[in-house]
């Protein structure tokens, strides 16, 4: 089973799948994200722009939403030869869900400059299996295959993947695939237990240097809980060859009960 279908040519019908982690009558935003890339890189094909490839999806997150019919738009913002911005949404429950702005541009051969510092994490196959069923409820949560290396209540190495589709019966990019699990980061290796401490994210930014490819996403990340109700939580995202870009969620901390 999918974590969407089609039922229109902008409509689509959530699935048990996508129950989520603060509670489960509400939709878990993880493969909302990955839905919007998808419409952004559907729109870009049609438009005859697959010359153009994401680097950043800036996504905000305008509240929490039901397992109802999805509405969705996109629309180019700034159009270009070489680099295009484009916005895309969904409503739900009559009203504004997400919101995505991603950024388009034409790539060239760089491969002679490639490099970066950031340091490489432990493989897949060498880092521990972890169950994050324990700290979070929800259907999303049950779809994915974790494996994380823990070094302290807010910062640890993982790798994370799904074998779940995410549109039903629909040819979707590894980098869609892709979107649709970095929201997991901000649950990833709690600070405190999210019964006591509720730690939402408002947003999630992923700039995007080369595009992951393979099943696993691995996520390099800390979480830092301020003095004055607000939280950052940072990552740095791998595939199996190495670093391919960032991630920043802005959180908003309070303690329950």
């Amino acid at each position: 089973m999918a974590y969407f279908r089609r039922t229109g040519a902008t409509t689509f019908e959530p699935t048990e799948q996508v129950s989520g982690a603060w509670r489960t009558d509400e939709q878990h935003v993880a493969p909302t994200l990955g839905l919007l890339a998808h419409l952004v890189e559907t729109d870009r094909d049609a438009r005859g722009r697959d010359d153009l490839v994401v680097t950043r999806l800036a996504y905000d997150i305008w509240g929490t939403y039901r397992l109802e019919t999805m509405h969705t738009e996109v629309q180019v913002v700034r159009p270009g030869k070489g680099v295009e911005l484009v916005e895309a949404a969904v409503s739900c429950g009559g009203r504004r869900a997400v919101t995505l702005r991603a950024w388009l541009a034409r790539p060239g051969d760089t491969t002679a400059l490639a490099a970066d510092p950031l340091p490489r994490i432990p493989a897949p196959h060498e880092t521990p299996e972890a169950d994050l069923t324990k700290d979070w409820p929800g259907g999303f949560i049950k779809t994915v295959e974790v494996r994380r290396a823990q070094a302290e209540p807010g910062r640890a190495s993982a790798w994370i993947r799904t074998d779940v589709p995410l549109v039903e019966d629909e040819k979707v990019s590894p980098l869609a695939r892709a979107a649709g699990i970095l929201d997991v980061a901000n649950g990833l290796t709690v600070r405190r237990d999210p019964r006591e401490v509720a730690f939402p994210n408002l947003d999630l930014s992923a700039h995007l240097y080369r595009i992951p490819e393979g099943d696993w996403i691995g996520f390099d990340t800390s979480v830092s809980f301020g003095p004055a109700g607000v939280g950052l939580t940072s990552t740095v995202l791998h595939d199996e060859h190495g670093p391919v870009g960032t991630v920043s969620q802005s959180l908003v901390v309070r303690p329950l009960g």
